[in-house]
Parts: C-alpha cells; sequence; structure tokens
C-alpha cells in the first residue's frame, strides 16, 4: 500500500494518487501530516505543492510536521520514499537527502516540459531503466535550483547520489537544457541506500496515454516494484 502524505498546500496529491491507484492499479491511502503512523504503507510519496505556502522557504515548515517522525523511521529501515518536486524539498529540508533546492535562477516560476537524463539504476525510482535513456518529464516550480550540500553526491564520502540531469532530446547536459541553474544540471537524487529518491519532475503528469506521454510511467513503475 502507498501512503500518499499530504500537507497543508499540497497540490499534488490527488495527481500522485490517481497515477498510483487509478493507472498503476496499487493500493493507495491517503496519510494526512497530523498522522504519527502510516498505517501499514510499504512504500511513501511526498508529493507536490506548497506546503504551509512555502513560507520561509520551501519544505522548510513541513519537515516539523508530525508525520515526518515515522517517515524518517520507514526511510531509516530501507522503506521506499519517493519526493516529488516540493516532496524532494521536503525531503531535503529533513536531511533526509543531501542538499537543498533554492529559487530559480531566473527568478520565475517555470512550468514546462524537460528531457531528463537517467545517471544512475541503483535507486527506488530508477532500477530498471539504463544509464543513459532520456526522459521528458514536467516540471512546475519556483524553488527547484539544487545545490548540493555538506557531503554532496557520488564523490567518495558522498551522502547521495545523481540519478537525473536535465539534457537536451539527444542527452546532452547542456547549460540551455538546465531550466533553474541547478548545479551539475541535477534533477533528481536519491540518499546512498538508494531507496529515498527525490524528483524536481512530476512524473506523475506524465504517467498515461491521454496526457500525451508516458514516460513517468517508468519512474513510477520502479518505485511500486521495490
Amino acid at each position: 500500500m502507498v501512503g500518499i502524505v499530504v500537507f497543508p498546500g499540497a497540490n499534488c496529491d490527488h495527481d500522485a494518487y490517481h497515477a498510483v491507484a487509478h493507472v498503476l492499479g496499487a493500493s493507495a491511502r491517503f496519510v494526512w501530516h497530523k498522522e504519527t503512523s502510516l498505517s501499514g504503507a510499504t512504500h511513501v510519496i511526498l508529493p507536490g505543492g506548497f506546503s504551509y505556502g512555502d513560507y520561509l522557504r520551501c519544505g522548510a515548515l513541513a519537515r516539523f510536521s508530525p508525520v515526518m517522525g515515522e517517515v524518517r523511521r520507514f526511510a531509516d529501515a530501507g522503506g521506499p520514499v519517493l519526493g516529488i518536486c516540493n516532496g524532494f524539498q521536503i525531503l531535503c529540508e529533513a536531511g533526509l537527502l543531501p542538499g537543498v533546492l533554492g529559487r530559480n535562477e531566473g527568478l520565475r516560476f517555470v512550468c514546462a516540459d524537460t528531457f531528463v537524463r537517467v545517471e544512475s539504476a541503483d535507486s527506488a525510482a530508477t532500477r530498471g531503466l539504463s544509464p543513459g535513456t532520456v526522459l521528458r518529464l514536467p516540471i512546475a516550480h519556483a524553488e527547484g535550483r539544487y545545490q548540493r550540500g555538506p557531503g554532496g553526491l557520488d564523490g567518495d564520502g558522498a551522502t547521495g547520489r545523481t540519478l537525473l540531469r536535465y539534457c537536451d532530446e539527444a542527452g546532452e547536459t547542456t547549460r540551455a537544457a538546465n531550466p533553474n541553474g541547478a548545479e551539475g544540471n541535477v534533477a533528481g537524487v536519491a540518499n546512498r541506500a538508494g531507496n529515498v529518491v527525490g524528483l524536481m519532475p512530476h512524473p506523475e503528469r506524465a504517467s498515461e496515454a491521454v496526457l500525451g506521454n508516458v514516460d513517468g510511467r517508468r519512474i513510477l513503475e520502479a518505485f511500486l516494484r521495490c
């Protein structure tokens, strides 16, 4: 069963539920942010939106919601956790993923389709996807400029790994393909164990043919297989 956490200001919780339950046929339930139990969830999704109105900064208040203590225990025990957009921001603020998400380089909200290149298949959301695979996924954020924190990604002593990078249609990670100024074109990361994943793109918005794109379905299917 997939637990989809609902924070005040979340606006993609029903999108995630629809993709998981109605498109992929998995069991799912909403978990209110004040709950202190995940009620037997085998997977957890922190959806996109503007939790607590992004006061202070994105995700800064949601990290203190009562449910986050249980999310941390679940993650520490190896449970698969997927943070999408604001969910990614929350996971970084909670220290479950390295780094931080800041204001887009152009200081504007960006809503567009982007191309991303899979960098690692060793995570709960990319297993089964070959490195180098290019996916077309939508983004919608004002604070998506990823910056590595202490420990960083990929190197010796790193606390996480890079999963996705913004690229062009041919898979080249060019400056022009970076929609928000993210360091190293990073669009998604995982913790060292690979069970906690954060993505700025929205796979749930590209999960069925009626939307004109099913690339996001590949990420959600990988996640549900964990």
